[in-house]
């Protein structure tokens, strides 16, 4: 099997724990259990055949810097699980557009000079797969790079919660192209998202409905600093929202919008890459009894979504070699958290095994 080529787009947290996840289990065998992703051997794939041919950044402390060292350039903060070699990467300057918000401006420098040729940059590296961790709210910069991916011929992978492969538009786009695209806003390992919606299922599953249930978030990267930006986080709450609320919706039931409350909280600087959730349900067992239900999730954030990711690639680089384009609908559906179209994260799975197979 060939390499798969990867471009990253955003040189944060997630991209961190991405590039230091390929190096701390390329020699694993492909009997070991891997905590974070579904197989060392995915469709003919080991994770070590995950290679990266690009980087884009606007950090003027990460950009003209090899992809292995700006990693670990801050404002990341992540925890650092594996030493990088030099990875002949050199992060190029991106666009900014729309990605560089009022909080993350205050400690980010916008590097010099002209945005890079994108296009003659995955082009001339051979890029099969281009991932986006665009900050929140990047809604104009995301569209600016789509085109350029597009051009360039490249699947897509989109982590963060701007509606790309959820949209008939672009699901068209790409179909017309004949490229693949996961998408929207990936679903980490065991997070506040995923763990949200099994607990609603468990009820649902029990006979009990939910009246009220909210979840709050604090965490001290550079995405909830960027969400202290209220404006940008329209996107974010629907992704976050609709993923628990399809879920009661899936068994004929409603929930009304005031009763439930899904987002960031606040930035908690000290936390660095800890994400703290706050998940609270409110619901009633036989004889119309009140049941609540209060949890406390603590997470190292970034590398909570990294083995999904790895996963999310390599299902894209399957349905390129078997010429399949438009929106992964299976892959999507469980990788991410506003797919095309929602299932159960167990229904999700055993279509995401399927489309392995297949």
């Amino acid at each position: 099997m060939s390499k798969i080529r990867v471009a990253i787009i955003g040189v944060g947290n997630c991209a961190s724990s991405l590039v230091q996840g390929i190096e701390y289990y390329k020699n694993v065998n492909k009997s070991d259990f891997i905590p974070g992703v579904m197989h060392v051997d995915l469709g003919g794939y080991h994770i070590r055949d995950v290679e990266f041919a690009a980087a884009f950044d606007i950090d003027k402390n990460k950009v003209g810097k090899d992809l292995g060292k700006a990693i670990f350039t801050p404002p990341n903060n992540t925890t650092k699980f594996s030493d990088v070699p030099y990875l002949n990467v050199k992060v190029e300057r991106g666009m900014t557009h729309d990605g560089l918000g009022k909080y993350l401006s205050q400690i980010i420098e916008k590097a010099p000079g002209r945005t890079a040729d994108v296009i003659g940059i995955l082009k001339d590296t051979k890029t099969d797969i281009v991932i986006s961790y665009l900050p929140v709210g990047s809604e104009e910069a995301t569209k600016w790079y789509i085109e350029q991916i597009l051009e360039a011929g490249c699947a897509f992978i989109n982590c963060i919660p701007v509606f790309i492969a959820s949209e008939e538009y672009w699901q068209k786009r790409f179909e017309k192209n004949n490229l693949p695209i996961i998408g929207d806003d990936i679903k980490s390992q065991v997070g506040a998202t995923i763990l949200h919606r099994t607990l609603v299922n468990l009820y649902l599953d029990r006979g009990m409905s939910i009246e009220r249930t909210y979840q709050l978030n604090t965490g001290g990267n550079t995405d909830f600093l960027n969400m202290l930006e209220r404006e940008r986080l329209d996107s974010k709450k629907k992704s976050k929202t609709n993923a628990v609320t399809s879920q009661i919706k899936a068994r004929g039931l409603n929930i009304h919008s005031d009763n439930v409350h899904i987002g960031p909280s606040d930035y908690v600087p000290w936390q660095k890459d800890n994400k703290l959730c706050f998940l609270h349900i409110e619901s009633r067992h036989f004889g119309d009894v009140p049941s609540y239900l209060d949890v406390r999730l603590s997470v190292e954030d970034s590398p909570n979504s990294a083995g999904v990711v790895i996963d999310a690639i390599r299902c894209c680089k399957l349905a390129l070699n078997n010429g399949l384009s438009g929106a992964l609908f299976a892959p999507s559906s469980y990788f991410m958290k506003t797919p095309p179209k929602q299932y159960t994260d167990t229904e999700a799975r055993e279509l995401t095994e399927k489309f392995i197979k297949k």
